[in-house]
């Protein structure tokens, strides 16, 4: 073979690896891009581009060939399902993060730290500081539970359940799951929230009864520090007891996300 036609064939061989890896990029992409602590504003843009593509080229050799790309409906419709199963898996495992988002926002209430805000890096939004002590804490949490291993096998499996190309043919077990995990979620940032909540209240109640005792004394100079004492105690002793709860969300979140590729 002479010096051109093996070049050619080269540059042939390298275009079709590059086509095998933006279509596993697709759903990669669209995962990695609504999932916290990897995707979001939270990291830079570069970061997440340099994760998915290496995560891509990683999964593709080891998955059957994507079908060859033409420019045809079927084409955008196949991009348009990567994509849409990619956000679904993401999204699904987002809800987890926003259970721990909510108890902070439930407890900032009782503490009067609900004007505190900090820029939301998952949203972009604004949101109390407590809101995002529990955003790292679950991120924390998540890769030392090996939820990023686990995130990989889940991309990996979706693939042996959902090659690229194959029609959606049964997504109700996904849209029975995704209720149920959802009323999860609001259960776990309720029940994280609520012995703060209660011992706070317990507080406030408490001043109120000593203001209307001895007017005297002002239950805003007093109540607030003492308020904001409490439930700094009691943040740091929840925090010694969130690995369960938070462990057992993340694996309602990976069932609730395998639902949709059966």
């Amino acid at each position: 073979m002479d010096p051109v036609t093996a070049t050619t064939v080269d540059g042939l061989n390298l275009f079709g690896m590059l086509g095998q890896v933006l279509w596993y990029l697709l759903r990669i992409g669209a995962a990695l891009q609504a999932l916290p602590m990897i995707g979001g504003r939270g990291m830079p843009m570069r970061a997440r581009l340099i994760i998915a593509i290496a995560l891509s080229a990683a999964i593709s050799t080891v998955m059957p060939a994507a079908p060859v790309a033409a420019v045809d409906a079927t084409t955008v419709l196949t991009v348009v399902r990567e994509m849409a199963v990619g956000l679904s898996i993401g999204l699904v495992l987002r809800l987890a993060f926003e259970a721990g988002q909510l108890a902070g926002e439930l407890i900032s209430q009782g503490m009067a730290l609900s004007f505190a805000t900090l820029a939301d890096p998952l949203s972009g939004a604004s949101s109390t500081v407590l809101s995002q002590w529990f955003f790292l804490i679950f991120g924390l949490l998540f890769f030392t539970l090996d939820g990023h291993l686990a995130l990989v096998g889940l991309l990996a499996d979706s693939y042996q359940a959902l090659p690229i190309g194959s029609p959606l043919l049964d997504v109700g077990e996904f849209l029975r799951a995704l209720p149920t995990f959802f009323s999860s979620c609001l259960r776990a940032g309720l029940l994280l929230a609520l012995p703060v909540m209660m011992a706070l209240l317990a507080s406030n109640l408490a001043f109120g009864v000593l203001s209307r005792a001895a007017a005297a004394l002002n239950p805003i100079a007093i109540g607030l520090p003492v308020s904001l004492l409490v439930g700094m105690t009691l943040m740091g002793l929840l925090a010694r007891e969130l690995q369960v709860p938070v462990q057992r969300l993340f694996e309602d979140a990976f069932l609730a996300a395998r639902a949709l590729t059966g």
